[in-house]
């Protein structure tokens, strides 16, 4: 789970990570416990897709405020396969990286505003199979 928290007019915002969840015989994990990065800064939310090649599957990535429902942010399958959600800024984009077996969310330009939970989401297009990680 990923943090972002500005607190007593802290000059940097906090990125905690934790926990995995399993779902049948995949694994979906979100990567490094935890972060500082100044606002305006740049962040990387990483999930890893154990047991199965990322290139099979489109993951898609949604933000949750406090006290509201969760809103799409990105999804991705290929460079020419992707797209943000409606209202989302431009400097949150999503890319892969093939040789690690992960996909990155990354956030320039961090505002207090992006202050979430961020869920991945990944699926193979063949099947009906879903699998999701918090973070926090």
């Amino acid at each position: 789970m990923f943090l972002y928290s500005t607190r007593h007019n802290a000059t940097t915002i906090l990125i905690r990570a934790s926990g995995c969840h399993c779902f049948s015989s995949q694994q979906l994990q979100s990567l490094k416990a935890s972060e500082f990065v100044s606002p305006g800064g740049t962040v990387t939310l990483s999930c890893s897709l154990s047991r199965y090649n990322i290139d099979s599957y489109r993951v898609r990535w949604y933000q949750q405020k406090l006290g509201s429902a969760p809103q799409f942010v990105y999804h991705y399958k290929t460079s020419g396969d992707q797209g943000r959600g409606t209202g989302i800024p431009a400097r949150f984009t999503v890319s892969s990286d093939t040789s690690n077996n992960l996909w990155n969310l990354v956030i320039s330009g961090v505002q207090a505003e992006d202050d979430a939970d961020y869920y991945c989401a990944v699926w193979d297009g063949s099947s009906n199979a879903h699998h999701s990680d918090t973070m926090r």
